[in-house]
C-alpha cells in the first residue's frame, strides 16, 4: 500500500514536467488572408483614426477624479522651540517702585 502511495506520489508531480517536453503543435490554421478590399477598408479606418485624434485637444487639466474630494494639504506648524516663555504685555507695564526701607 505505501508503495502505491509513493508511486501515485510521483505520477503527480511529473505529469507537469512531462507536458513541458511533450512538442508544441499549433491545432489552429492560419486564417486566410485579407483581400485588396479589405486591406483598403483597414487602411481608411486607420486614417480616419488618426485624423480625429488630432483633433482631439491635448488635456492641460489634471485628470485626477478625487482631486475635489480631498480637504486642503495639512500646513506647516510653526516649529516649537525650548526656549523659556516670554514675559506678557501687561507684565512689563506694571512696575514696581522702589521701596525705601
Amino acid at each position: 500500500m505505501k508503495a502505491f502511495r509513493v508511486a501515485a506520489l510521483l505520477a503527480i508531480i511529473a505529469g507537469p514536467a512531462y507536458a513541458q517536453q511533450m512538442p508544441h503543435i499549433n491545432m489552429m490554421q492560419d486564417a486566410p488572408g485579407k483581400t485588396d478590399e479589405e486591406k483598403a477598408a483597414d487602411a481608411e479606418r486607420d486614417q480616419r483614426y488618426k485624423e480625429t485624434m488630432k483633433k482631439i485637444p491635448d488635456a492641460k487639466t489634471s485628470s485626477d477624479p478625487w482631486g475635489g474630494m480631498r480637504a486642503d494639504p495639512p500646513k506647516n506648524a510653526a516649529p516649537k522651540t525650548s526656549v523659556a516663555p516670554k514675559a506678557s504685555a501687561a507684565a512689563k507695564k506694571t512696575k514696581t517702585a522702589p521701596t525705601a526701607n
